[in-house]
């Protein structure tokens, strides 16, 4: 048995972003949206909001202190319904706007390992969620990473009601997206989509969307990197990271996520550049475990079965997909985690906080500590 919950509304399309102001108003008459500082490109999609509609811009990561300053502004304007225009970043921080909104405590309340992890009860706002890259899929959901410098850590609100009420997927948005926010957001979706097709947690439904992501990300990620201009392969990536953010969040992720937790809170870094950074690695140190402890794992066809959708060849075997991963990590840039800011004597410590996330839970085998040790090592 399983359930599958989604967006309760997807709109796919160039131009889609177009008809924010209808479906928002459909929601109700007072807007706030939260909105990236790179936003200009939204002038004309949300010119047909309301006059009273307010704008909250924000740049970077959610962070506790972000997410309590956007609930005042928010408590002020009294809205009906919230938009988040942005990156995954700014769509996590207008759905923790609309679930707290009408939530009469903290942030740290309800915040995951860093807070007293309390349920979310109050009926979220409505959110229309227009991601601007195709990365995280936050428009499908139901949670939203907050980054705690005090504890140096990026925990999750996490609630059913996280869902937005409608998804506007456009891909003309991300034409202006710079190469490496390309090539980071793009292989955060293709790795979302991986690790929801191996976790013992998928299902059939899980399955279908992550293979869809797989393959368009493989056919495209390349190209959109190159070819900032191409619609097409603009298209393949934002539905890549719309069908990924609809699999994991009906299945599960895996140790790449779950090192992305201490390290996104560590170093400051998008999260995006972080899991690019430690994907390579990770892949080949979660097949050897599995061949050394675990051969029966139906993970390790699945990881075959990855290698022929990402590379488009029948014939493609597990070294083939763990190649073409660390190929594309390396041909698109990637920096390493010690150019992101990742010092040998922090490695310890993320460690043992990687082995406590919760994503470390949906990886196909129980790596071990040394295991952890080394993908940072070789990642860096």
């Amino acid at each position: 048995m399983f359930t599958f919950a989604t967006a309760g509304r997807i709109v796919v399309g160039a131009g889609a972003s177009e008809q924010v102001p209808r479906l928002a108003a459909e929601l109700g008459a007072r807007v706030f949206v939260v909105l990236g500082t790179h936003g200009d490109q939204a002038a004309a999609g949300l010119a047909g909001l309301p006059d009273e509609a307010t704008v909250w811009r924000w740049s970077g990561e959610p962070t506790v202190a972000g997410v309590r300053a956007a609930l005042a502004a928010a408590r002020e304007a009294r809205p009906d319904v919230v938009v988040g225009w942005g990156g995954g970043s700014v769509v996590d921080l207008a759905k923790a706007v609309a679930v707290l909104l009408h939530d009469d405590g903290d942030v740290l309340d309800h915040l995951e390992v860093v807070g007293r992890g309390l349920p979310l009860t109050a009926t979220a706002l409505p959110v229309v969620a227009v991601p601007t890259t195709a990365g995280t899929g936050a428009e499908a959901t139901a949670n939203a990473p907050i980054l705690s410098p005090e504890h140096g850590v990026k925990a999750s609100l996490r609630s059913p009601a996280m869902l937005p009420a409608v998804a506007v997927v456009d891909p003309a948005l991300t034409l202006t997206c710079p190469p490496a926010v390309t090539a980071s957001s793009g292989l955060d979706a293709l790795t979302q989509c991986l690790e929801a097709l191996v976790t013992p947690r998928a299902n059939p439904l899980t399955d279908a969307l992550a293979r869809e992501g797989l393959v368009r990300a493989g056919r495209s990620l390349h190209t959109a990197y190159r070819h900032g201009d191409d619609l097409a392969a603009r298209t393949d990536m934002s539905l890549a990271a719309l069908l990924s953010g609809m699999a994991l969040a009906n299945a599960k992720l895996g140790a790449v996520h779950g090192l992305a937790a201490p390290l996104g809170g560590m170093l400051g870094a998008p999260h995006g550049e972080v899991v690019a950074a430690v994907l390579a690695a990770t892949a080949e140190v979660n097949l050897r475990a599995l061949r050394e402890r675990d051969r029966s794992s139906p993970a390790l066809d699945r990881y075959a079965e990855a290698a022929r959708l990402l590379t488009g060849s029948p014939d493609a075997e597990v070294e083939d997909g763990v190649s073409w991963i660390a190929d594309t990590v390396s041909s698109l840039g990637v920096r390493p985690l010690a150019q992101l800011g990742l010092r040998p004597d922090d490695h310890a410590a993320v460690a043992d906080a990687a082995l406590a996330a919760s994503s470390m839970a949906g990886n196909p085998v129980r790596l071990t500590r040394d295991e952890v040790l080394e993908i940072l090592s070789r990642s860096s």
